[in-house]
């Protein structure tokens, strides 16, 4: 049954490219990207429809065909099977924690899979099991960008509610001085999520650590602060 959804999911993909989509993808990646071309909401409506059909299976049976998914690398495939992930949300276990690290290690290999994956379904996880953010303070030293970043672009959602301010900036602290742009980009959004409920703790942060922060990060902390602080900010 799970082969033939997937086959049926792949041969509407197909059906469904879109020329314009497919050769403007890679210009928002530097590494390359598998790409049927197909648009992100028809992606979104289709991984709504077909789930439908798959509802009543165990938590076991999706997670299964979401992994068959993600063995393909093309990325319309991963954002369904993301999606599907997430809407077992009620249902997961602390078991599931190692599963959701697997897939960041073996299939996530762009900022696009890395988010889709992490705000939604590993950071539900985490709010239900906040005793994982060890885990996620573990990633930021690994060799891995993806699991670096991973470790900020998780509490995005929750830190948007002034959820883990504390957890929040231990994660920054230990991404500091990250070398990659894309980890940088990574934790300097969750520092501007978390500066939504507070402005002032993120700003004394910055503050703090401003001489040491690299730019893009601190660009990103600041973006939607007040623009006399933005100025203090940015003033070495």
């Amino acid at each position: 049954m799970g082969k033939d959804i997937i086959a049926e999911i792949r041969k509407e993909l197909l059906q469904q490219v879109d020329a314009k989509t497919r050769d403007s993808a890679q210009r928002f990646f530097k590494e390359a990207v598998k790409v049927y071309g197909v648009k992100t909401a028809l992606v979104e409506k289709m991984a709504a429809q077909r789930y439908a059909e798959i509802k009543h299976f165990s938590k076991q049976e999706v997670f299964a065909i979401c992994e068959e998914l993600l063995k393909s690398d093309y990325m319309e495939e991963a954002f369904i099977a993301f999606a599907w992930a997430y809407r077992r949300r009620e249902e997961y276990q602390p078991e599931d924690f190692t599963l959701f690290e697997s897939w960041l290690e073996q299939y996530v290999n762009n900022w696009a899979k890395c988010d889709t994956l992490c705000n939604h379904t590993v950071g539900a996880f985490v709010e239900k099991y906040p005793q994982y953010i060890a885990n996620l303070k573990q990633w930021t030293a690994s060799p891995n960008r993806w699991l670096r970043r991973a470790s900020a672009v998780t509490l995005i959602i929750p830190a948007r509610r002034g959820a883990f301010l504390k957890e929040v900036l231990e994660i920054t602290d230990r991404l500091l001085l990250d070398k990659d742009d894309l980890v940088q980009k990574g934790y300097g959004w969750l520092l501007k999520e978390a500066g939504r409920e507070h402005q002032q703790e993120v700003f004394d942060y910055v503050m703090r650590y401003k001489k040491e922060m690299p730019r893009t990060a601190l660009r990103y902390a600041i973006e939607k602060m007040p623009a006399d602080l933005k100025r203090q900010a940015m003033q070495r």
